[in-house]
This record gives structure tokens, C-alpha cells and sequence, in this order.
């Protein structure tokens, strides 16, 4: 359907194709209607010049015209002929009207006076020049139609080559915005255009662009694995601490998320990496997240709201679902507000609580890493969303945020997605 499209760069030049060919034709045909015109008044003009030549002639040798020339007095004349007439130089030897109207169609008329108050009236037809600049003007017409219906496909058939390569673009970036850091358009042939220097701009900036992710995905790996080792002393010296006591109790809260933060940038360096592959297995979806849910409430303060209606067994990776599940739920009691509602249906995991809802930045961006987006959010990392649209992507599910209308964030999982 890409062909048939009226607003493809291949019929918007054939177009202007047409178009260019429309005005070259309509200039050449008014040049040659003028030109053929003018053909045809000087030859009438001569016919009728020679017929007055010849009856004063007779006239004057006879005192009769010939019978196809009219002896009449300047009273008889028609009104357009005798003010041209009147209007003659006074080296004029006659006068001529160009009679258009019914019911003289195309006649060229001629007033010549003469001794005794007397003028001569001649006329000749102009129909067979009129007639032949009418058929010239239909040929003109019928060959700029059938050039149009050769060089308006040629012209369309002409840009594939450059329609090809702006395509192959369109897909090399998709591929490096879905995470193939990889993909590169390449030289695309011989030619030296603008395409061409588009397309290595292109291949230089995804370069570039790879080499900064990388390195970033490096640097958080590296930090990550450095950060375990110092952790699990810390976390054994912790746990150390005598029972009780205030202040070793906040030390191994913060221990718990301190490692809780390295082990969140270790599986998120995982993600970024694209070497994560899903183990699927049939799973009643509805069962996994009631239980989920049931494990999670121990993280919590309330007991989140859960709904089962026509849930499907899918084929899925339990372990990375119950993951995402994990965080949007952790989320909603974190940043939110009671009471938070999970729902099931089909396919689909939808989690809700009625707090502010989520940031404009967030709806409009995606989730960021170490961003929670707004104070009235809470405090956070910004790395449960994060870990939770990579696990789905692994997955091969769509993960959207919205706001409820009455409000509240709501998070959608869709492990079915459809087109688009």
C-alpha cells in the first residue's frame, strides 16, 4: 500500500513532473496557437487584399465590381466596419473587420471607398484557419495527455532507487531505537548524493552513539561489581551488630538497600547488554500475580487490591514477569497511594493506586534511570520502572504508564501485544 500512497515522495516528484510538463507544454502551445493565428489572419489578410485589389480594378475600368464584391454606401455599412473605416490611416488603401459573432462566424471583412461616395465590401471566410488552429490545439492537447501518461510512471519508476535507500534508512534507525547499536545503513551504492552523505551522517552518529552507550553500560557494570565486594563485608559486619540497638538497625536497613541498589544496576547493566533470553513456559497468568501480589504485601503496608477476571494461560518467563509485577506494585505503594488495584485480565496486568499519578516527563519520555521525575512521587532510585520495561522487552511485551482520569498512575503490562 506504500506504492498507492498520495503522499509518497515518488508521486509528490512525479507531480511535480507532470506539472513541469503541463507548463512547458502550455507555453510551446500558446507560442504555436499565437504563431498559427497570426499564420492564418495574414493569410486571409492577403486573400482579401488581392479580391480589393482586383474589384477596384474592375471598377474603375467598368463602373462594376465583381460579383463577389458589394457596391454599397457608407450608411449600409455595419456599424464595426464603417468605424473602422473612419478610423483608417489616410494610407490606407481599405479597412478590415474580423467578424467572430453569429451569424457571420470567422469572416474577415474589407471596406475600400471609391470615386462617387461609393464603398466596396468584400469578405472571405476564415473558418478553414479557425478549424485547423482548433485541431491544433486538440493535437497539442492529446499529445501533452499522452506524454503524461508515459513520463508520470517514468518519473515514479525513476525515484525507486532513491525511495529504496530513504527506506533503508527508516528501518536502520528503527532497528538502532529498538537496541540493534549495530545496525548501519551503509554506502547504498555508487551515488554521490545527498542520500549518500545523509547516510554516512547517519552511520557516524550511530557510531558514536554506541560508543557512548557502551561505555556507559561499561562504567555502570564495572561500578556494580566493584561496588559487591566492599557490600558483603559491609553486610556481614552488619550483621554483626548487636539486636536492638538503634543504630545498628538503621546500618543494616541501609546495607539491605545499598545492595538491594547494586544488585537493581547489575541487572539493568544485564538488560542494557541485549544478552538476556527468555525461558517460556506455559503459566496461568492470573494464579502468578495473586501470588505474586500475596508475597509482596510483606514489602508493604497495605494490601493491594486484586482482581482475576478471564486470565489466560500464556507462554511466558514466570520468573521475569513476576519481576515486573514486583516493581509496579513496589512502585504504586512507594510513590502512590492506597489503595492499590491490580487487575488481570486475558493477557493484560494493569496496576493502579490513586496518588498524584506519574510525571509528565515519565508519560512523555520513559521511565529514567536515578529520575523519580517529581517530588510529590516520593523518593527513589528510578530504577524499578526501568528494570521493569527492560524485563519486558526480553519478554517481547508492551509495558505502558498513563494517568487515571480521576486520578492515579496506572501501569499496563500486555504480554499479548498486538500491532503497533
Amino acid at each position: 500500500m506504500a506504492f498507492l500512497n498520495p503522499r509518497a515522495l515518488r508521486w509528490k516528484i512525479a507531480a511535480l513532473t507532470a506539472a513541469a510538463c503541463c507548463a512547458v507544454a502550455a507555453v510551446i502551445g500558446v507560442l504555436v496557437h499565437q504563431a498559427m493565428a497570426e499564420r492564418g489572419e495574414r493569410t486571409g489578410n492577403d486573400r482579401i487584399a488581392a479580391r480589393m485589389a482586383a474589384a477596384e480594378g474592375e471598377y474603375t475600368r467598368t463602373g462594376t465590381a465583381p460579383l463577389d464584391v458589394e457596391v454599397l454606401t457608407p450608411g449600409q455599412l455595419a456599424e464595426p466596419l464603417a468605424r473602422a473605416l473612419a478610423a483608417k490611416d489616410k494610407n490606407g488603401l481599405y479597412a478590415t473587420w474580423y467578424d467572430r459573432k453569429p451569424p457571420n462566424w470567422y469572416w474577415l471583412w474589407a471596406a475600400m471607398p471609391v470615386a462617387g461616395d461609393r464603398v466596396l465590401v468584400a469578405r472571405t471566410d476564415m473558418s478553414a484557419e479557425v478549424r485547423g488552429l482548433q485541431l491544433l490545439d486538440r493535437s497539442i492537447v492529446k499529445a501533452v495527455l499522452a506524454a503524461l501518461l508515459v513520463v508520470v510512471p517514468l518519473a515514479a519508476l525513476a525515484t525507486e532507487p532513491m525511495n529504496r535507500r530513504l527506506r533503508r534508512g527508516s528501518r536502520t534507525a528503527r532497528a538502532i531505537a529498538a537496541g540493534d547499536l549495530d545496525a548501519r545503513i551503509g554506502p547504498g551504492g555508487r551515488a554521490r548524493d545527498e542520500i549518500t552523505e545523509m547516510s554516512a551522517a547517519m552511520d557516524e552518529m550511530a557510531a558514536a552513539l554506541q560508543l557512548k552507550l557502551e561505555g556507559e553500560r561499561r562504567f555502570t557494570a564495572d561500578v556494580a561489581h566493584e561496588l559487591r565486594t566492599p557490600l558483603m563485608g559491609l553486610s556481614t559486619a552488619a550483621g554483626l551488630l548487636p539486636e536492638g540497638d538503634e543504630a545498628a538497625g538503621l546500618v543494616r536497613d541501609r546495607a539491605r538497600a545499598l545492595n538491594g541498589l547494586v544488585e537493581d544496576l547489575l541487572e539493568i547493566s544485564r538488560l542494557d547488554a541485549g544478552g538476556e533470553q527468555a525461558r517460556t513456559d506455559a503459566v496461568p497468568l492470573g494464579e502468578l500475580v495473586a501470588d505474586v501480589v500475596r508475597r509482596t504485601q510483606t514489602q508493604t503496608q497495605t494490601q493491594p487490591v486484586v482482581t482475576v477476571g478471564a486470565a489466560h494461560v500464556v507462554e511466558t518467563d514466570p520468573r521475569r514477569v513476576e519481576r515486573i509485577v514486583v516493581n509496579l506494585v513496589t512502585n504504586a505503594h512507594r510513590h502512590g497511594a492506597a489503595p492499590v488495584e491490580v487487575t488481570v485480565t486475558g493477557a493484560r496486568v494493569v496496576v493502579r493506586d490513586h496518588g498524584p499519578g506519574f510525571p509528565a516527563a515519565l508519560l512523555d519520555e520513559g521511565p529514567q534511570r536515578f529520575r523519580t521525575g517529581s517530588a510529590e512521587r516520593g523518593r527513589g532510585h528510578g530504577l524499578g520502572l526501568t528494570i521493569a520495561l527492560g524485563q519486558a522487552g526480553v519478554l517481547g511485551a508492551r509495558l505502558t504508564f498513563a494517568n487515571a482520569p480521576d486520578g492515579g498512575a496506572v501501569a499496563t503490562l500486555d504480554l499479548a501485544p498486538g500491532p503497533g
